[in-house]
């Protein structure tokens, strides 16, 4: 594949990251309003959130094979649709159970082929392994870009027209995913890039490698945390006592910085080893959640808070996936990224969940805040071991 098409490729894919990872984390700011308007705990909205996390998660490797199979192009339409009906349908919701399958079932299967799982796939196999990492991190920050992007523009359209016309508003931008899915294509057979004979034996080899499934546990703790901190920070920040607007500021300001960390991620992924900058990054954030514990809340301290977690956010996603393309050859890169991308969400369930179980039964987030601390030591031991290089399998491909 020549340099232009590639360019229009990761160009095509950060545009749909973009889109769909800015509208998912927009949703924490409809937590409070929709709560307050139907007489919910924050539980309600939580749990929704959480089963589109769930759903994300247990589609994610289908999708993901399907894309394989099929193609990435049609799998984008498909998931993309499904994406933006969520989102109307949502805007429509009058009953716990109709939020539950709008902003749970629905959206949670249209992320499932837009989010970063098919992309990372087309992209991996397209670039060549030099400049992969870097690709990689080119479509992380462009879902980081859209966070940056999309939390004000959706606390824009809060403010002006209500929750329910924000979804519509929302929604349409959703559509734009369309459009652009035409020039993400190929299948994992299509590729001469290294990898297994065929998809189940490269689904079998990953299931037997150690380092597979370290990866597999760690990423359930970024799913935890990311999660936990996208749904419930706006409304934290409301019961400290600090103006609603800088819920979104936060968001905002994370997505803006993270933009920065994806692509440096990326770029040291290229250099450095990847499993010595993920237990960094998780290390990091745990020392980082402690200091946000302790130090007195406001304006100032949320804002660099926001910044320094945005440098940390999903730096991790070009890492962990360029891990997954080292152990194993990027042909079959979208499915076995998505089988570790489920992991993710088992803890996105869990952050979304837990955080409002918490408030609900103690009045505060308090006991999340620490177990994210916890989580996040946990995970920087996790990746240590992990040995990054060719599998057996793999290494005698390459030279037979």
């Amino acid at each position: 594949m020549q340099s232009r098409p590639i360019l229009i490729l990761i160009l095509a894919g950060g545009l749909i990251s973009l889109i769909a990872m800015g509208s998912r984390a927009a949703f924490g700011l409809f937590l409070e309003p929709v709560s307050s308007e139907f007489g919910w705990g924050r539980e309600v909205f939580g749990l929704s959130l959480a089963i589109q996390n769930i759903v994300w998660g247990l589609s994610q490797p289908f999708a993901s094979a399907i894309a394989d199979k099929y193609g990435s192009g049609r799998t984008l339409v498909v998931s993309g649709i499904v994406y933006a009906a969520g989102l109307f349908l949502m805007s429509q919701t009058g009953s716990a159970m109709e939020l539950h399958l709008s902003a749970g079932l629905m959206i949670g299967l249209g992320l499932s082929g837009t989010g970063f799982g098919v992309v990372i796939g087309s992209v991996g196999r397209a670039v060549p392994e030099e400049k992969r990492s870097m690709a990689l991190g080119i479509v992380g920050a462009s879902g980081s870009l859209g966070q940056f992007l999309m939390v004000p523009m959706g606390q824009a359209f809060l403010s002006s027209y209500g929750w329910s016309m924000a979804l519509v508003l929302i929604g349409c931008c959703a559509l734009l995913m369309i459009p652009a899915s035409a020039w993400v294509r190929g299948r994992a057979e299509d590729s001469a890039a290294a990898g297994a004979a065929s998809l189940s034996a490269a689904i079998r080899e990953a299931a037997g490698n150690g380092s597979y499934w370290l990866l597999f546990f760690g990423f359930f703790v970024c799913g935890f945390h990311v999660t936990f901190v996208a749904v419930h920070l706006p409304a934290y920040i409301v019961d400290m006592n600090v103006a609603p607007k800088y819920g979104a500021i936060a968001l905002s300001v994370v997505g803006l910085f993270n933009v920065i960390g994806s692509l440096a991620s990326g770029y040291l992924g290229g250099k450095y080893s990847k499993k010595y900058l993920l237990s960094t990054l998780y290390f990091l954030r745990a020392a980082l959640f402690v200091a946000f514990i302790l130090i007195p809340i406001s304006p100032v301290t949320i804002i660099v808070f926001a910044a320094t977690l945005g440098l940390l956010w999903l730096s991790t996603v070009p890492l962990t996936s360029g891990l997954v393309a080292v152990l194993f050859g990027p042909k079959y890169m979208t499915t076995l990224f998505g089988f570790v991308f489920f992991g993710h969400q088992v803890g996105a369930f869990l952050g979304a969940w837990i955080g409002g179980v918490a408030f609900d039964m103690f009045g505060s987030y308090d006991i999340v805040w620490w177990m994210s601390v916890g989580l996040g030591v946990l995970s920087g031991v996790l990746h240590w071991p992990i040995r990054e290089g060719l599998t057996v399998t793999r290494a005698a491909a390459s030279t037979g």
